[in-house]
């Protein structure tokens, strides 16, 4: 008879110790990863044990300790997690005086940190790490606080988190964030813009000429000036604000959740967006590039909803716009509008 399947629960926790550990390979990054995206409940589970975790790790740190009770109990079992304290048995000392009394409190937190070092250490100290995608090949993870992260194709970003924050910053591309829920504070630093999450799935786009933030679930504030500047937006699910770069002025949509994430399937959509943008996107993703050859084409304001690496259907929505004209001249598709081709026509 086949062994009974583990529980839910169990394999969030299996996944949640792995990561924690760090070291993955990158076979058991891609198990990982799609163990979690199998199912919403996989997600859901996976975040639940988090919240424990960092709940526990939460009490451990601020518990009071008794130090002789735990010299009294002896050394704890040795494993991979725990740090022993070696006990030296000797005649009990002499009554301690005031002064050395006053001591014993930092005595007694200075040998809990030790003891619980192995469990609560990945929190308390500072992490630092640096994600890549390369051209064509978007990717997904966890960060250490089990945030998920949809890193774009031709997408940058880096992590530093310390026992108070959680402080992104995305220098180029393209990121969605499932944001882990837990007490410390989470924010994106992007184009000078500090995206701050407030539980919540957001997805923050650096583009030609200004930052686009899209709300899937939740909420976030974006602040100007590295955070330090004035409240620009205060986004709820389903919103999405454009920001200029030069000045920071704000544009606000209302776009449907699963055009947010449509993305992460490798699909292209872009709702009343110029040519220049459109080409990005889909420039990401492929080798065969498409380019714009004129300022008419690429302010040409698109709606579509394409696969990304379709090129042909690409190619085939581009001809049927009516002020386009495009041609394939190795290995571009050369786009520009009809009058400027015509008149490079009548050139030649």
């Amino acid at each position: 008879m086949p062994a009974p399947r583990p529980s839910l629960a169990n394999e969030a926790a299996h996944w949640h110790a792995l990561q924690r550990q760090g070291g993955l390979t990158p076979d058991q990054q891609r198990q990982f990863m799609t163990w979690l995206v199998t199912s919403p409940a996989h997600l859901r589970e996976y975040i639940t044990v988090s919240r424990v975790a960092s709940e526990l790790s939460d009490a451990l740190r601020g518990m009071a300790v008794d130090l002789d009770a735990l010299i009294a109990a002896g050394p704890p079992a040795a494993d991979g997690n725990v740090v022993a304290l070696p006990v030296r048995r000797r005649p009990p000392p002499p009554v301690a005086s005031r002064a050395s009394r006053r001591h014993l409190p930092g005595i007694a937190a200075a040998a809990a940190l030790l003891l619980g070092v192995g469990f609560v250490g990945h929190v308390a100290w500072p992490q630092t790490r640096h994600y890549v995608a390369a051209h064509g090949a978007p990717r997904s993870f966890a960060l250490p606080d089990h945030t998920v992260v949809h890193l774009n194709a031709e997408s940058e970003l880096s992590i530093r988190f310390t026992s108070l924050s959680r402080r992104v910053e995305l220098s180029r591309g393209q990121a969605s964030f499932v944001v882990a829920e837990e007490r410390r504070p989470f924010a994106v630093h992007a184009a000078g813009l500090e995206v701050r999450d407030i539980g919540t799935t957001f997805d923050v786009s650096l583009r030609r000429e200004q930052a686009r933030i899209e709300v899937a679930e939740g909420s976030v504030q974006i602040r100007g000036d590295s955070g330090q500047g004035r409240l620009l937006a205060d986004l709820r699910a389903g919103q999405s604000a454009y920001i200029d770069y030069r000045d920071q002025t704000v544009s606000l949509r209302q776009q449907h959740a699963d055009t947010m994430t449509a993305w992460w399937r490798r699909r292209v959509v872009f709702q009343d967006e110029p040519l220049r943008e459109v080409a990005e996107q889909f420039n990401r993703l492929n080798r065969v590039r498409l380019q714009v050859d004129d300022d008419v084409a690429g302010a040409l304001r698109l709606t579509g909803n394409l696969r990304g690496d379709d090129l042909a259907s690409l190619r085939t929505f581009l001809d049927q716009q009516s002020s386009l004209h495009t041609r394939v001249v190795d290995q571009r598709i050369h786009v520009s509008s009809r009058s400027a081709a015509e008149t490079s026509e009548k050139q030649r």
